[in-house]
């Protein structure tokens, strides 16, 4: 690509779990200003975690006028393993990210492409300015950072931002192993797993919006200290993982 719109639509992934309630207004206004303002093709690739509302019968609906590859389970995977799944049933040439919870902009993505577009980077990588979350979920999420950084040495400023595009090949590559050992720190892992394999990355500031509708459906209070622990013991396993993924 070397300027104007893709040649071929970007697989445009969102991990889904009870959302039935917000998912139709986050994909119809992404795929409103992206693709029929923006003119970016683009495909959603969304797979749904086990929802136990009316999540997959409005996502169905939606796939009869959106461009929707949708992918179902019954059974709760969890958020990682969900992205993964996402990921791998990718086929463009370029692959983006957003959370389905309506707290990304689409008015963002059509930089991302652009830098993309320059072949200078492999991966596009978006920090929150500002972070529109609790104040509680925002120290929580800096307190891990400062663990996370005492095992990782990462140039990135905002390493759990859910907004992102990057090359299918790059893609692979940060895919490799064992990915989904942060079974809810996904982008903590996946940015380790991208500086490790050496991609080529490019931050952008996005707007970060408050939540559409429902409340977070990983990080709620209850879950904190089972997820902290989880994720102290994941950051050593996938510290040593990537040392052997680096020889």
């Amino acid at each position: 690509m070397t300027g104007g719109a893709p040649a071929e639509p970007i697989d445009v992934v969102l991990p889904v779990h009870n959302e039935a309630e917000s998912i139709g207004a986050t994909l119809n206004e992404f795929y409103q200003v992206v693709a029929v303002d923006g003119k970016i093709p683009i495909r959603f690739v969304v797979c749904e975690d086990g929802s136990r509302d009316n999540t997959v019968e409005v996502l169905k609906n939606l796939s009869a006028t959106l461009p929707l590859l949708l992918i179902t389970d019954s059974v709760r995977k969890g958020y990682s393993k969900a992205v993964v799944d996402g990921f791998r049933a990718t086929t463009s040439s370029l692959v983006g990210f957003i959370d389905s919870d309506g707290q990304c902009d689409p008015g963002d993505f059509a930089a991302f492409v652009a830098e993309q577009q320059t072949g200078k980077y492999d991966l596009v990588f978006g920090y929150r300015n500002p972070r529109n979350d609790h104040w509680i979920r925002v120290l929580m999420s800096n307190s891990f950072g400062l663990v996370y950084r005492c095992f990782f040495s990462i140039p990135v400023r905002d390493p759990s931002c859910p907004f992102l595009l990057i090359r299918q090949d790059s893609l692979q590559l940060a895919l490799r192993g064992n990915p989904g050992i942060l079974k809810q720190g996904f982008w903590w892992e996946f940015v380790a797993r991208c500086v490790t394999a050496r991609l080529r990355i490019k931050e952008l500031p996005v707007a970060h919006r408050a939540r559409s509708a429902g409340i977070t459906q990983v990080y709620r209070p209850t879950k904190v200290p089972r997820i902290a622990y989880e994720h102290i013991l994941g950051l050593s396993k996938l510290k040593r993982e990537l040392r052997e993924l680096g020889r």
